[in-house]
């Protein structure tokens, strides 16, 4: 590479920038003393073909512009400053990082003992010094055109209480598809399929959640034992998608791919949200390596301790939390957020270990400057924002305290959910009534509505339905840690058998639990989530804790068995229920009050003889079933266009112990009768009348869903 013209050039935008005429390099490091651009010549394992001095410094930023570079130049930084770990600063010139910026990546990481800032096996440990140089290893980002044409595309922009969250992993979701071409499999291209599309579309998903898609790390000990990062929560580039999904190898495809994917779900009126991982870095403690944040300025990117700035705060679990206290910190977050929506046509996020984000000293502070910014942000405060409300940090639990405009998996609705369905009774009911109802209690005073609550039994992290139903330990082993990782769902009723069974009485038994889940998750007032793959009785063979595992054991098997096709079909059938009753998408929370003067309640909770419970129903010693009565007349709700809102009137009847239940059907209006539309007792359940009937039997560990049907005047009728 001959040498080059070099420019001043401006201190943003951060990042390296294609103008259309030459490439804008801009590093943020208000600590370094000289920063270097290196351009690569290609991926190759080489050392870099150019070193450019940047030659000006303005307000924290080094800058320089490159008339002569293009897109697709390959490209890295070496930072020079002190290295003085114990004062926070890990600089090491030696070391080429990634830019913190980079939008595509031209290299992914090899390990070597020469990727670490320190001396691996020093005495001194990370207050070695190592002079080794690691070019030819580091990861390496890419210069690209951003420019595509969307034609026209327009965000679904569907409304919170339409919403139905469907989880799922790029790789893992057409992994074996055996209707998804054999280049495309496990990848964006693959996502964006028709069959895929059609899928989706057709069981009534409103939105994918993905699993983390920004470059991530595989970690050097996951390598060596053969394992791979496979989750992906282990971020090294916020703006890059990740180069596993993309069906080509040509820098910046990845890119495009990734937006022909979004493009193709938006067609299809499906939006896009990612799983998002801005707590952390896949730099971990001050025992990792040196790849991008830590080599720019580590007293900057992250939360140091008070104490001793050679260690980190790690309210994460993985050895470092991002350092929200810094302005620089939070732009590169909000320039993130703001890259995916506008550039990347993206419609939310979904945010692992948000109270980590909100951690200004120790303290989590729902008030955050984080939370500010992004309520004041005219593009982020109006796409969907979900929040994993906790992180492993002391007081980090926050299920319900996160601000007004963000959402929230419940977790609190997934332990009752499943306690209520093993059986547990002992004050179980109360709690389980009130998470059906929309968990009030969590986000009304706050001003927030039902739809806060994203509900759910499972997701990524932990069972499977099928395995929750199926396994009361979990079976990690073949994640190489003794299965000493993961924690233990003690929240399944397995009738003692670990696994597969072939008693007929235990496996009719675990697909009825199945539907009991499906069933409560469909008829339950906030945001339905389901985990790809639980309709059609996905299992990890009970391993509870699938990060490490690229392999059949987390792919999606697509071979559908009699068994898989009618869980399926039930669950399409709940779906349709569930868009077609507006009582169960309310945009408001009950208030089991009559409405207007009207005499009827908008939600009366009933025992098994027809009568509202009271407080001595509630607080008996072993309630596991119950009943509630939700009113469609007495909605007084209207939509978007300003008309009122009215549906069909729901019975829901729940039996969770093992006996059956006879239950006295309320007569709730006459000239009417009831239908039932779900019996989870039934495998090949179909609507039926209950015209004539005044009781309803309940069987073991079931759950009943019926609707009041008016007669129509002299029809039926002598």
């Amino acid at each position: 590479m001959t040498k080059m013209r070099v420019w001043p050039g401006r201190p943003g935008p951060l990042g390296a920038f294609w103008d259309g005429q030459g490439v804008n390099f801009a590093l943020f490091s208000e600590n370094a003393e000289k920063v270097e651009v290196c351009l690569f010549t290609s991926a190759d394992s080489k050392p870099e073909a150019l070193r450019i001095v940047m030659p000006e410094y303005t307000d924290g930023v080094w800058h320089c512009y490159l008339p002569d570079v293009r897109p697709g130049q390959l490209y890295g930084y070496r930072v020079h400053g002190p290295y003085l770990p114990e004062a926070g600063h890990r600089f090491n010139a030696h070391k080429v990082i990634l830019d913190p910026y980079a939008k595509a990546i031209g290299r992914r990481v090899s390990w070597s003992d020469e990727m670490f800032g320190y001396e691996i096996g020093s005495p001194k440990e990370d207050l070695s010094f190592d002079k080794r140089d690691n070019a030819i290893f580091a990861p390496l980002g890419a210069v690209i055109d951003q420019s595509f044409d969307w034609k026209q595309d327009a965000p679904p922009a569907i409304p919170w209480h339409r919403m139905f969250i469907y989880e799922l992993h790029v790789k893992g979701f057409t992994k074996t598809h055996p209707q998804v071409p054999e280049r495309l499999r496990g990848t964006y291209a693959g996502l964006a399929t028709d069959t895929v599309i059609k899928y989706i579309k057709e069981l009534g998903v409103t939105a994918v959640e993905l699993m983390p898609i920004h470059h991530h790390v595989d970690d050097r000990d996951l390598v060596e034992k053969g394992l791979t990062n496979y989750w992906g929560y282990n971020t090294l580039s916020f703006f890059a998608p990740d180069v596993r999904y993309a069906s080509s190898t040509v820098v910046q495809e990845d890119v495009n791919e990734f937006k022909k994917m979004v493009y193709a779900f938006h067609q299809a009126g499906i939006e896009v949200i990612l799983d998002v991982v801005y707590n952390h870095t896949a730099e971990g403690s001050q025992m990792g390596p040196t790849l991008s944040f830590r080599g720019a300025d580590n007293a900057t990117y992250y939360r140091l301790s008070g104490k001793n700035k050679r260690y980190y705060e790690d309210f994460t679990g993985c050895g470092n939390t991002l350092n929200m206290q810094h302005p620089r910190v939070i732009q590169l977050i909000m320039d993130s957020l703001r890259y995916w929506v506008l550039e990347m046509h993206v419609d939310g996020f979904r945010f692992d270990l948000a109270s980590a984000l909100a951690r200004e000293l120790y303290e989590v502070n729902r008030l955050s400057a984080f939370f500010d910014v992004i309520c004041q942000d005219p593009v982020l405060s109006q796409v969907k924002l979900i929040a994993e409300p906790w992180d492993l940090g002391q007081g980090g639990y926050q299920v319900g305290n996160f601000p007004v405009g963000w959402t929230e998996w419940n977790g609190r609705y997934r332990d009752v959910v499943r306690r209520f369905w093993k059986g547990d009774g002992g004050g179980t009911a109360g709690e389980f009534a009130t998470r059906l109802s929309g968990s009030s209690d969590l986000y009304e005073q706050s001003g927030r509505r039902p739809y806060a609550s994203i509900n759910f039994v499972t997701c990524h992290d932990g069972f499977t339905l099928e395995d929750l139903v199926s396994y009361n330990e979990k079976h990690n082993e073949a994640n190489a840690g003794d299965n000493g990782d993961g924690t233990n769902e003690n929240y399944s009723w397995n009738c003692g058998v670990e696994g597969p069974s072939d008693d007929p009485e235990i496996a009719a038994l675990r697909r009825r639990q199945k539907r009991n889940f499906l069933a409560t998750l469909l008829l339950s007032q906030g945001v339905p989530m389901i985990l790809g793959g639980d309709e059609i009785g996905r299992t990890k063979q009970g391993n509870n804790n699938t990060y490490c595992q690229d392999n059949e054991l987390s792919w999606i098997d697509w071979q559908l068995t009699d068994e898989k096709k009618q869980l399926l079909h039930f669950t399409g059938r709940l779906i349709r229920l569930w868009r077609e009753q507006p009582i169960l998408r309310r945009r408001k929370f009950f208030q089991g009050r009559p409405i207007r003067g009207s005499g009827i309640k908008d939600i009366t909770w009933i025992d098994a003889d027809g009568t509202e419970m009271n407080d001595a129903s509630w607080n008996a010693p072993h309630v596991k079933s119950l009943g509630v009565l939700l009113a469609g007349d007495a909605i007084q709700e209207t939509d978007e266009h300003g008309e009122r809102i009215v549906g069909d009137t729901l019975l829901l009847l729940m039996n969770a112990s093992h006996e059956d239940v006879v239950f006295t059907l309320p007569g709730y209006k006459d000239n009417a009768y009831w239908e039932l539309v779900i019996d989870t007792y039934e495998e090949h359940g179909e609507t039926r009348s209950l015209d004539g009937k005044k009781e309803f039997k309940v069987r073991s560990r079931s759950l009943a869903a019926l609707i009041m049907v008016e007669r129509v005047p002299g029809i039926g009728q002598s």
